[in-house]
């Protein structure tokens, strides 16, 4: 049999007959062949051995968020606000319980640094409030304590920040167009004909949907 196959290739299938001699025994079918690109236009190719992956992926660290499925997008979209809230309202509590002002929150003759907070709810109330600019009224800051417009003016950087990050990634990863490619169909099949003298392999793009695509561009790749 591999002396068969050596002759005729893995393309043929060996038959063997039965010792009754009524028919032939055909041999199990051969295994599928993995596609070189998927049917969404997705290459089947795995990249290895090339050494400090995880580095060159952190160097552009933007890019490979957008990358990202969307359920570990909203995951570190999540978890980043909810770790810069906390450790925001820990600092403000932090210098609220260094001050005394907690201890003294409800005395009217006291000027404390953040008005009106007393715990560490209150505190991390009042930097809702001030990162998303609902501006309740309730609590305020005072002129009385330095450290805290350092601690304010360091905090609206780092929330600007945060949300040019998180947000323009966000923005980018919605309006790519991956799922625009659900409505292009291809022919199930392609054929190879005479086109301008020359042999050419054609196959059908359908555009299930109205709305035209400007600049739109087609890449194929053949396995000769």
């Amino acid at each position: 049999m591999s002396a068969l196959r050596r002759k005729f290739g893995d393309d043929y299938q060996v038959v063997t007959t039965s010792s009754s001699g009524s028919g032939f025994n055909q041999a199990a079918p051969k295994k599928k062949r993995q596609r070189f690109v998927e049917k969404n236009g997705r290459c089947n190719v795995q990249h290895g051995n090339l050494g400090s992956e995880t580095s060159r992926y952190l160097s552009d660290l933007f890019t490979t968020l957008v990358d990202l499925k969307w359920r570990w997008n909203l995951f570190i979209f999540i978890l980043t606000y909810t770790v810069a809230w906390l450790f925001m309202a820990s600092m403000w509590w932090v210098i609220a319980y260094m001050r005394g002002d907690l201890n003294k929150a409800h005395d009217e003759n006291y000027t404390p640094c953040v008005a009106n907070v007393y715990n560490f709810p209150s505190a991390f109330l009042f930097f809702i409030e001030t990162e998303a600019t609902i501006g309740y009224g309730f609590r305020y800051i005072t002129d009385k304590c330095p450290e805290g417009i350092i601690l304010f003016l360091f905090q609206s950087i780092l929330g600007s920040i945060v949300d040019a990050f998180l947000i323009g990634c966000m923005f980018i990863k919605m309006s790519q167009p991956k799922k625009r490619a659900e409505t292009l169909m291809f022919s199930e099949h392609a054929v190879i004909s005479m086109r301008d003298g020359k042999l050419t392999l054609m196959f059908r793009v359908g555009n299930l949907r109205n709305s035209h695509m400007v600049s739109a561009q087609i890449r194929c790749k053949l396995l000769k």
